[in-house]
């Protein structure tokens, strides 16, 4: 395993250099003679298969680099401090240019994701020559994973780029240096690879590798097949503008018709479900609890000292404390925007799981307690270190997976897939089963049943899935592609400004939300008993109670959600950085 791990990382360094090394790229013998021994064999193949998932991990990858930044600012999410200039603002404000200092540099998340993407060809190829793949076997079940891990780092190049080189062989001296390429052609590459692992790939809990969601499996493998056709057939940004794909075969005909076959399957499988409550869904999450055959269909895996999921995303905490020590100020890089917890139902249980309006303060003896923001500043209660089992002890890293799909997304596919194809009335169930989950039993009348079956119309149950996938996802960096495919990215953008801007007046839509809160510190002497968050709480709930002025959100701020000097709609991708730029023997341009 040793020679074919060597062998992964001279080629795939040499991707990303200049340096001419035709002797070595011409030269297959050896490499060969390694294949045949590693990739007939199960164990050795599957050592190699996990060497596919290093790349997440680098340093400046998925871990730090793509995670935390890509998916801001949206309307329900922005970076926290989008009004200060700074390289992580030019991440955010749909106008990066290619040299930001933060992404610039040759072992960034573009060139880890090639990475990944050569030491997959490398294992497919091996599989393919060498292991008689088959269903039912160990080494098919490993090409299946081989490709579907592919297909993961190409899905998230195409969102985040637009077209990219099209690498689906190991790289040689003729394909060192590639141009971009048709992103219709990648989607249609990857959409066919998903086809051939799902054929490959177990259902979740069927044999001992697909216990865990570390793992790929048939339900993971076919939900983002269905993913990738929703998106592949969506509007988005080519060099003649804003449109759908031209290529038949990914019209939103075929393509829709394929989502909602392959989220019928995951359905009807019973092989994954929605957890009971969304409080468990996340505490589960935060827990690192990997079992396979709920909610969570396949997470990042981050070993304890890598990932920066809660250190990014999380509540913030100022200090060291009761509940981490993975240093000061960690969370709270990004949250919800200020007036998405008003969009909420005040009875819909995602809302104070979603968007939390304080922080952890400096802890005096070990111990923090709770402290009110402002009005402008929320954070994702999705991540908290107070959740999870582990006390993190790194400083620089919590290893909390990122939990890359889920069940929720199949059910809310389903309903805009079949909403397109067959109409309302077939949306309806799939959406009433996301909201049955969200609503306790009192409100599911009205909140469920009522509020689904008055979408009589196309037009009405299409915004209510636009409604219902933020209320889901908020925080999960998923709003960005989605109201790219569905044209609605600037539309929703100013209106989110707008929705500032009256919340911050109390005009409008916004006009009952008090000005005023109060609030305690509870009986556990940690957490805050707040009085005035709820729309038309304006008494003053007593003397035991602080009162707090709760109007701080000003225009810039407000202005920062993108830069106010560009259309968002022409900047839907990030620009290829200028390292990869200057060493592509002129093949690589931005347009």
């Amino acid at each position: 395993m040793k020679k074919i791990l060597l062998y992964i990382s001279i080629v795939t360094l040499g991707v990303f250099t200049s340096c001419n090394s035709d002797d070595f790229l011409d030269a297959p013998a050896k490499s060969s003679l390694d294949e045949s021994i590693i990739f007939s064999n199960a164990g050795l193949a599957k050592g190699a298969v996990d060497g596919i998932k290093v790349p997440f991990g680098e340093t400046n990858s998925y871990r730090g680099r793509f995670l935390p930044w890509y998916g801001l600012n949206t309307d329900v999410e922005w970076y926290n401090t989008s009004q200060t200039a700074s390289a992580n603002t030019e991440l955010c404000n749909y106008n990066t240019p290619a040299t930001n200092t933060n992404m610039n540099t040759t072992n960034n998340a573009w060139a880890m994701m090639y990475s990944g993407i050569e030491r997959a060809n490398i294992c497919i190829r091996g599989l393919r020559n060498y292991g008689n793949p088959q269903p039912g076997t160990e080494l098919g079940y490993l090409l299946g994973e081989s490709l579907t891990l592919r297909a993961v780092y190409y899905a998230d190049l195409l969102k985040a780029w637009g077209d990219i080189p099209a690498r689906f062989e190991p790289i040689s001296s003729e394909t060192l240096y590639l141009p971009r390429s048709s992103r219709d052609v990648i989607y249609k590459q990857i959409i066919a690879d998903l086809g051939e692992a799902e054929d490959l790939v177990p259902w979740p809990n069927a044999t001992t590798a697909t216990s865990n969601v570390e793992r790929v499996n048939k339900a993971f493998v076919k939900a983002l097949r269905a993913r990738l056709a929703m998106a592949a057939s969506g509007f988005q940004q080519y060099s003649d503008g804003i449109r759908r794909s031209n290529d038949a075969d990914l019209s939103v005909a075929k393509m829709y018709q394929l989502a909602l076959d392959e989220c019928k399957d995951i359905i009807n499988s019973g092989t994954a479900h929605l957890e009971s409550s969304f409080e468990t869904l996340w505490k589960k999450y935060n827990q690192e609890d990997l079992t396979a055959g709920g909610e969570s269909l396949w997470q990042i895996p981050f070993a304890d000292g890598r990932g920066r999921m809660l250190f990014t995303f999380a509540v913030r905490h100022n200090s060291v404390d009761q509940f981490q020590a993975n240093g000061t100020n960690k969370g709270g890089v990004c949250g919800p925007l200020p007036f998405v917890f008003y969009d909420y139902n005040k009875n819909d249980t995602r809302r104070n799981v979603s968007c939390v309006p304080y922080k952890y303060g400096t802890a005096v003896s070990g111990v923090a307690k709770q402290e009110l923001n402002d009005l402008d500043t929320w954070y994702f209660g999705k991540y908290r270190y107070e959740w999870m089992s582990r006390y993190v002890t790194s400083t620089n890293d919590d290893g909390v997976d990122k939990l890359y799909m889920r069940y929720a997304e199949v059910l809310l596919i389903a309903a805009e897939a079949a909403n397109e194809l067959e109409g309302p009335t077939a949306a309806a169930a799939y959406l009433k089963e996301i909201r049955k989950r969200a609503f306790p039993t009192a409100y599911q009348a009205t909140m469920v049943e009522s509020y689904v079956n008055a979408l009589t119309t196309k037009e009405a149950m299409f915004n209510a899935i636009v409604d219902e996938h933020k209320f889901e996802f908020t925080g999960e960096m998923e709003r960005k592609q989605a109201l790219i495919r569905w044209n609605l990215l600037k539309t929703k953008l100013d209106e989110a400004k707008v929705k500032m801007t009256n919340l911050q007046a109390r005009t409008g839509e916004y006009a009952d939300v008090p000005s005023t809160l109060y609030f305690k510190t509870s009986s556990d002497n940690v957490s805050l008993d707040i009085y005035g968050l709820n729309r038309g709480e304006t008494t003053n709930p007593g003397v035991e109670y602080t009162a707090k002025t709760w109007v701080k959100l000003d225009a810039v701020k407000i202005s920062s959600l993108y830069d106010a000097t560009i259309n968002p709609d022409a900047h839907q991708f990030w620009p290829i950085w200028q390292v990869f730029i200057d060493g592509s023997n002129q093949q690589l341009t931005n347009n």
